[in-house]
């Protein structure tokens, strides 16, 4: 009897270690994690080398996030690709075999078709609820009852997802009947034109029309990229039709359902059809759309991007609770602005960063191994991706967590605190010094010429230095580089002044009721 027994826990045992060996092998290559603007969102894996766990002896004091909406429904050009795809699927006989037996069966995950396309999804909803979760975690700024202020682009599935972050940063505690506490404001702000906004503003590549000139570069060496790969997938899928067959449109049309039918229905069976070769291919045609569009290889790409880095730089420089010179406004300690994928590759190219690409722009012809490149759009434009730039306060010199941890810490009665046990600091200097870093999708991006510091960090110094030297030389002035001379005054159309200036924007209350 207990022989039995020991052979079922045995044999228990075999299955669910064959069932973890399954799972982490199915995790080793995942579709969602290589396509691009259609993922949602993930944590990008730390390609630098460096972990996104603040350093030893370090606090973020100050942060600005810069990201794009939440996972939403197709746009409505797309979901008539959807349709002609279903309409092909259903008004033909034929037999569908291996990966492709579902199509038979497979219906549209749209079915309120005028309150669908182009918003938000529930899983955009989520993922902006648990990432302002995750930010009242991670910085620890706002104590219970504190409000917040957030900065949005205007369109409605940005708004929502500024909304839902929103209400996931004050989901703590119960302040339904003291409505002066625990509430978030959002600043909406309206996309800019060539004549309104200019660079103050969510979206202002929509402002330069000299980088217009060059956005369309990265649709036409997508699809030139697209026609080298299309065919041979629509070839191998064909193999498992008779009766219908499939073309290059159908190929984009279904690579396109892994990632937004997964979000809007849970629906992973298009990501199962396709080799893990062909998923790096429609990656990649997604990289030289946002790297010739939006990124570095748009000439006007830092123009762009400069003048929120250029913002953020100012208020990391004079800190945390204070503002810049005339400035009215003193922003919270972290800085959000919600705004869409085309507008997040600019902050990179103002940034300097990924400069191997830069050097040596992303060919057209082929794919070249991940190692050798460094720009991958599914780690900075998928739902909702982002550009994170953290202020560090660090004391240099003192013990170490690994010291705490070995030693011990000795804690004084009614004393908050305590020292580590047996650590000699005599003779060494400690300092409190100021760090930045920057992260894309919650990873480290090191700025290859100043990375000295915690975690490869940059002085605060030498970063404002780097700021207002290389980067602006290299981004120029937002209105003489986007031919906007004579339409407004320099003062007037290079800078954003939203973050510190009151009245810059419509006020929309938050309700968590």
């Amino acid at each position: 009897m207990h022989s039995k027994a020991f052979r079922r826990n045995l044999l228990s045992s075999f299955v669910v270690l064959l069932v973890g060996a399954s799972s982490v092998t199915a995790e080793q290559f995942d579709p969602l994690h290589h396509s691009g603007p259609a993922s949602p969102y993930f944590v990008a894996p730390p390609l630098a080398g460096v972990p996104s766990t603040v350093p030893d002896g370090c606090v973020v004091d100050q942060a600005a996030w810069f990201l794009r909406h939440g996972s939403r429904y197709p746009e409505p050009g797309s979901f008539t690709g959807w349709e002609n795809l279903f309409a092909k699927f259903q008004n033909a006989s034929y037999t569908a075999r291996g990966p492709l037996s579902f199509i038979p069966f497979w219906t549209l995950p749209i079915d309120d078709e005028p309150h669908q396309p182009l918003f938000l999804s529930s899983t955009g909803a989520g993922e902006a609820f648990a990432l302002g979760v995750k930010l009242r975690k991670r910085y620890g700024f706002t104590k219970g009852g504190e409000n917040i202020t957030v900065w949005t682009a205007w369109q409605q599935r940005v708004v929502d997802t500024a909304t839902y972050f929103t209400r996931g940063y004050l989901s703590a505690g119960n302040y339904l009947t003291t409505p002066s506490l625990n509430r978030g404001t959002l600043i909406v702000l309206p996309d800019s034109t060539t004549n309104t906004t200019f660079a103050d503003s969510l979206t202002p590549s929509s402002s330069c029309p000299a980088y217009g000139i060059f956005s369309g570069n990265g649709s036409s060496t997508s699809d030139s990229f697209r026609s080298t790969f299309r065919q041979g997938i629509a070839d191998r899928l064909n193999r498992f039709l008779d009766g219908l067959v499939l073309d290059t449109t159908d190929i984009g049309v279904m690579q396109d359902l892994c990632g937004f039918g997964f979000e809007v229905s849970g629906d992973h069976r298009f990501c199962d059809i396709f080799t893990e070769n062909e998923w790096l291919d429609y990656e990649y045609a997604h990289d030289l759309n946002y790297y010739y569009g939006s990124g570095p290889g748009n000439p006007l790409s830092a123009t762009v991007g400069f003048p929120w880095l250029k913002a953020v730089t100012d208020l990391f420089e004079v800190g945390p609770g204070n503002t810049v010179k005339n400035g009215t406004l003193v922003p919270p300690p972290l800085i959000m602005g919600f705004t869409h994928d085309n507008n997040i590759p600019p902050l990179i190219s103002a940034l300097g960063l990924w400069n191997s690409s830069q050097a040596s722009p992303l060919p057209i012809t082929h794919r070249p191994p991940l190692p050798a490149r460094e720009f991958r759009s599914s780690h900075l434009v998928s739902f909702p991706g982002n550009v994170a730039i953290e202020r560090m306060s660090c004391v240099i010199g003192g013990p170490t967590s690994e010291q705490a941890m070995d030693k011990g810490v000795f804690h004084q009665a009614n004393v908050l605190g305590g020292t580590v046990v047996n650590v000699n600091t005599t003779g060494t200097r400690k300092e409190e010094e100021v760090f930045i870093r920057v992260l894309a999708n919650e990873a480290v991006i090191p700025i290859p010429s100043c990375r000295s510091g915690p975690g490869s960090s940059c002085s605060l110094d030498e970063f404002v230095g780097y700021v207002n030297g290389e980067r602006k030389d290299v981004a120029g002035g937002f209105v003489e580089r986007c031919g906007l001379e004579g339409v407004v005054d320099v003062e007037v159309g290079d800078e954003v002044r939203f973050l510190t200036v009151v009245g810059d924007g419509e006020e929309m209350l938050v309700g968590l009721n």
